[in-house]
Order: C-alpha cells, then structure tokens, then sequence
C-alpha cells in the first residue's frame, strides 16, 4: 500500500508538470503538435497506473522517460538555460523517493546535455557577448543548486539503503530465533507427549483399585496438560505454514456423541446449561479431517465455558448442500463475557488472552481461537464471531466437507402421528437466553423429525394439551418432574412416554416407567427413544466387558507405552 501511494504522488506531480508544459508550449507558441502528445501521454500513464498491467519496475521506467521527454523538451528552446535548473531540481525531487542511484546519475547527465544545448543556442544568437558577471553568478547559483541536491539525494537514498538492509538483517535474525523458538516447542512438546500419556494411563489403571479424588485430579491435570502440548505443536505448524489435513471418512452422530461425552466429563461447579442442536437432516457419513473437528470442537467449547459464569452453552450442527458436497457449520454460543470488537480483529492474527495477568482466573495459554482459525482456514472455511461485550459470545464455523452417505443422520423408523410436549417452566432458567437455546433445539429438532411439537409452562397446560390433542411423548426436566412427580407419574402409568433429562446420579422409582435421560437433551438420545429404543439411565448396571478368545499385540518403540497399553487392555 506504501508503494501504490508513493506512485500517486510520482504521477501526481508528473501530471501537474506536463500540464504546466502544455501551457508554457501554448503560450511561448511552441511546436501545435506536441501539446496533445503531452495530453496522451497523461492519458497513458494513468492507465497504466489504475490497471497496474505491468510490474511495478516498468511502470516507474515509463514514467520516468515521459518525465525526461518532458524535460527534454522544455529545456531545448531559447530563453530556457536558468528554468530548466528548477525543472530538473524538481524532476530529481520527484524519483528521488524511488532510492535508485542510476535514476540520478541519468537526471544529472540529460542536464548536463540540456546545458550544453542551451550555451550552443546562445552562441547561436549571439547573446554571449553580454554574459556579464551577474550572468555568470545566477548561472553558477544554478548550477551548484543542481548540483547539490543530486549530492544530497545520493546521500538520502545510500541511507535509506543501508537502513532497509539493516532491518533486512534484523528481521532475518528475528526470523531466525523465531524458527529455532519454534522448533524447540516442537521438539519439547513431541518430547513431553509420551511421558504425560504414561501418567494418564497409569492413573486409569490404578482407577480401577482405588478411584479416589487425588488420582482424579492427577489425572485431569494429565489429560489438560496433554491438551496443552497438542495445542502447542498445533500452533507451531499453523505459523510455519506445515499443518496437515488428513481426510477420512466420518459420522456426524459419532462427533457429536464424543462432544456430549466430553462435556460430560467436565466438572460442572457452574452449574451451565449444555444444548445441543443437531439438525437431522445432516448427512450421516462426510469424509474431512475428523481429529481436527474434534480440536475444533474442544477450544469452542473450553473458551465458551471458561468465559461464563452463569446461564448456558448452546452447540449447533447444521450443514448446507452445495455443488461439491456440503458446507458443514459448527456454532457454538454462550452467556459468557462477550469480547470487544478490537479484541475479535485480533483473534485470527495470534496469540490472543481476555486476561494476561499472573493471577487471572481464567486457564489456557492463549492460543486456542488462533488454532481454530488456523484449522478452519486450511480446511478451505472461515470463522465468524458475533459478540457483545457482557452479553456473550457466538462463534461460527463453516467448512466445506465431501458427502459420504447422503442419508439423515438421523430418522424415526415411522411416522410420528402423535405429538411431542416439550414441559419446561420458563422461570426457572435465570438467564433468558438458556430458555431460548431450549426452545431452538426443540423447534429444529421437530422440524427436522417433521414431528408435531407442542410446548406447555406450567402443569395445567400440560393437562389441557394432553386431553385435547394426540400425544404420545412427554419430555421435561428435573426440575418440573419433582415439582408434580405425581402428576407425571400417573401419566406414565397410562402409557404416555414421560422422559426426564435430568444430571446424573436421579434415578426413577422402583416399579414406574420414567425414562431418565442424563444431560444433555440433545437428538441423538431422543430419537432412540421415539424409535422405541428406550435409553436413559434406569439404574441398571450393565458389568464389564469381556472379550472371549481375543488375542491383541501390542508394539511400541516406548516401554513405558507398553505397560500402559498392557494395563488398560488388561
């Protein structure tokens, strides 16, 4: 950009110079020829200017032979040998800021040509005999002002040589510790790799003795840590321009399952609400990176509960047909801090943290919105975020994936005639943007069921709802469930379908039919359950797994990879 408006005003003034020749030309009744070669000639420089056709090298030689032509021809007529040393002080001002040695030598050599012109043309009329003294100082002011700024503009432009090679070689250098910084990240980070894994490991195995909330804690801090190291080689290759996409096929239900199952791995002292909307119509099998997806995933989901503290998380799965396959979205919203618009502008340019001081409250090392942008940018997609300061924060991804299988991720085996109550008192959810989180699930879902969804607030309407129309399903909370046990109960016993979402540890009472379903509400669960595949949490333990005459081999150059894996398939 610094050069394009160095270019302008080069131009510019070569404009307002040939301008001015065409008067001097029109006025002093010059050659009638050249003045409309003077106009095309500004014609032509502006083309070449605003279509940028050529390279910027010989764009600024063309513009440097129409201003000599110019000069040229202003200082070959009579009368001239005192104005051509403005003329071509000012034509030497001009491409001086283009730090070209050789433009100078060549401005001072056609003076010098156009001087010698002028003395022939004097000698010619005869005015030498009146060169008198005051002749003689003007010609020598002239001359050594010529000559003084063609020795000032040397000096200028070897400095500003010699500096821009300075800052090449510093910016060499910095680039230089940069790559070695980078590289031992690399190498420490594929170094700290293993051992972590081995703590994780063999705190799983020692787990199954004594499960007790120290070997828990060693073990999340394992599994974060390990996080960590993974999001730090990450970074080093989204900045040295070397990560990988590796494509494979995979099911858009397995992705969100493993979503689910990683919230319901975090400690939720916050209390936040988790909705999951995933659109049925989503295509069961897209082929694309799925271990960055889940990456993807993880430093949405971390931001988005690090930074609130009350209300909830909303998760969205849509995706939209296109001639190559689909373009896969991934919104994540919260009710968190929100960021400003300074702060969302310097997301994707890196390391980016709300708080940086020693005693923030907040984890991470700062990094995981640039890994985002990073993955979603070598995937061929883009990242939009929407964010009010204090009011939360939605972050979209898009992403062009390859279709599979084309079919619904998910469908119920027949028609749904009967409808669906979605029971939920509004005024439990302090945060009114949890409520609507809720209900574009519900809708979305329904929608993509083609089922009939009605939604009731309070039990009364619940009652109405079921004595007038045709249902078949009841899903509600916890909370409404222990407030009119009774009620939902007694329904159960008719045959309506009461599901519970509930957190984990509820279970139903001994001898009723309530499906208690464990948070999140999300599709998946739910249409299991409108197949007839009824899951939820009945209190049953289903006992370990065994695998019966299996042999497996375990390989790795690690020993300590050995006994891990020796452990856990054990």
């Amino acid at each position: 950009m610094e050069d394009i408006r160095k270019e302008r005003l080069m131009i510019s003034i070569i404009t307002l110079s040939a301008l001015a020749n065409i008067a001097q030309s029109i006025i002093a009744g010059w050659e009638y020829w050249v003045p409309p070669l003077i106009a095309l000639g500004i014609v032509a420089i502006w083309w070449l200017h605003i279509t940028r056709r050529s390279g910027s090298v010989y764009r600024t030689m063309a513009y440097f032979v129409y201003a000599s032509l110019l000069v040229f021809y202003y200082g070959i007529h009579d009368n001239m040998e005192f104005d051509i040393s403005v003329v071509i002080m000012l034509f030497m001002a001009t491409f001086a800021m283009l730090d070209s040695i050789k433009l100078m030598n060549a401005i001072l050599v056609e003076y010098v040509i156009i001087a010698l012109l002028q003395t022939f043309l004097i000698s010619r009329r005869g005015d030498i005999v009146s060169f008198d003294a005051m002749t003689a100082m003007r010609s020598m002011l002239h001359i050594g002002s010529v000559l003084a700024l063609y020795i000032f503009s040397r000096v200028s432009i070897n400095g500003r040589i010699h500096e821009r090679e300075r800052l090449d070689k510093w910016q060499e250098t910095v680039n230089d510790n940069s790559h070695d910084m980078e590289d031992f990240l690399s190498n420490i980070s594929h170094e700290l790799r293993t051992p972590v894994n081995v703590i994780s490991g063999m705190t799983t195995i020692m787990q199954k003795n004594d499960d007790s909330k120290e070997l828990k804690s060693i073990k999340a801090a394992g599994i974060r840590l390990a996080h960590q190291i993974e999001d730090i080689q990450d970074y080093t290759e989204i900045k040295r321009g070397e990560l990988m996409i590796e494509e494979d096929k995979y099911m858009c239900i397995s992705l969100i399952n493993d979503v689910v199952a990683n919230y319901k791995a975090v400690d939720n002292k916050k209390k936040l609400e988790f909705v999951v909307d995933l659109d049925p119509a989503t295509p069961t099998m897209l082929k694309g990176d799925i271990v960055k997806l889940h990456k993807l995933f993880r430093h949405l989901m971390d931001n988005a509960i690090k930074f609130t503290k009350r209300g909830g998380i909303y998760i969205r799965l849509f995706a939209t047909t296109q001639e190559y396959g689909v373009n896969l979205t991934i919104e994540v919203s919260d009710t968190g801090a929100g960021m400003t618009r300074a702060a969302i502008s310097r997301v994707s340019k890196g390391m980016y943290q709300a708080n940086k001081k020693r005693n923030r409250s907040t984890g991470g090392i700062g990094i995981g919105l640039p890994i985002v942008y990073g993955f979603v940018h070598k995937m061929g997609g883009f990242v939009t975020i929407d964010s009010t300061r204090g009011k939360g924060t939605t972050v979209r991804v898009t992403i062009p994936q390859e279709v599979v299988d084309q079919r619904p991720c998910l469908a119920v085996n027949q028609k749904i005639n009967d409808g669906i109550i979605f029971y939920m008192k509004p005024e439990k959810y302090k945060v009114p943007e949890v409520r609507e989180f809720y209900r574009k699930m519900a809708v979305n879902l329904a929608v993509g069921l083609k089922a009939k969804l009605y939604s009731a607030g309070e039990i009364r309407e619940l009652e109405r709802l079921i004595s007038d129309l045709g249902v078949s399903h009841i899903f509600t909370g916890q909370e409404e469930y222990e407030a009119d046990r009774d009620t939902l109960d007694g329904l159960a016993k008719e045959g309506y379908k009461i599901i519970v979402s509930t957190e984990s540890g509820m279970l139903p009472d001994q001898g009723n039919d309530i499906i208690v379903m464990p948070k999140p509400l999300y599709a998946f669960p739910v249409v299991r359950i409108l197949n007839g595949e009824e899951e939820g949490n009945t209190g049953e333990e289903t006992g370990k797994l065994r695998f019966t005459g299996v042999s497996a081999l375990i390989v790795d150059d690690e020993p300590m990879n050995l006994v891990v894996a020796s452990g856990l398939l054990k």
